[in-house]
């Protein structure tokens, strides 16, 4: 499937297992049999110098070390929480990977079920074992403002290049953001509706060109 913008550029939509092309290096979404390279999910093409690889249209997050994500506590152990990120993997949270110094059995004192946290992940073992730590600038445990939940597929797109789409909404309504690679995004302050509304429209029209400007003229109407 191809699809078109305004300026006739376009956008390949492939599904697993579709011919890419030969002799091109394989990236993410990417598998090669000999010469030949094929999608391994449904997503876009994209393809760089020799570089080719796939932008998934959907799926769940999977974890990579150094990743900055939102999680929740489901389940609230003696020395550790176990938090869900949005994945087919839970993370496990120990206290000596907390800000606080907590003692063996308090645990539930400072995190408890269905608290939000913004997390960094630390380690990921062979068999997907997630740990993750809030030891970093930034880190801590979220009180007030809006969770919101979108495609982790789409958050490059918030992001923006350089920072751009995001810088942009930062500033149009004076929000305060927290965009996790997961998926997961945290707003506090200013217009969130406005940047609610516009972080939906980038989910519904990532694989398009031009967005940035789109976006743009959508937030000065607002």
């Amino acid at each position: 499937m191809i699809i078109m913008n305004s300026k006739n550029k376009k956008r390949e939509i492939v599904l697993p297992g579709e011919f890419l092309g030969e002799n091109l290096e394989p990236g993410p979404g990417v598998y090669n049999e000999g010469k030949q390279a094929y999608a391994s999910v449904l997503g876009v093409k994209s393809v760089r110098a020799n570089r080719v690889n796939v932008v998934p249209l959907s799926g769940r997050y999977i974890p990579k070390v150094h990743d900055c994500i939102i999680g929740t506590i489901i389940e609230v152990g003696p020395s550790s929480w176990l938090v869900d990120i949005n994945s087919p993997y839970p993370a496990l949270l120990h206290i000596t990977e907390s800000p606080w110094r907590v003692d063996f059995g308090d645990a539930a004192k400072f995190l408890n079920i269905g608290d939000a946290v913004l997390v960094k992940v630390s380690g990921v073992d062979e068999i997907k074992r997630v740990q993750v730590t809030m030891k970093d600038i930034g880190l801590r445990k979220i009180t007030g403002g809006q969770l919101m939940e979108i495609p982790p597929s789409r958050i490059p797109r918030v992001i923006g290049k350089g920072g751009s789409m995001i810088s942009l909404i930062k500033r149009s309504t004076k929000c305060r953001m927290f965009v996790g690679q997961n998926g997961r995004i945290w707003l506090d302050g200013g217009n969130v509706s406005t940047a609610v509304a516009a972080i939906k429209k980038i989910e519904k029209e990532a694989h398009t060109f031009g967005l940035t400007d789109a976006i743009g003229k959508y937030l000065e109407g607002k």
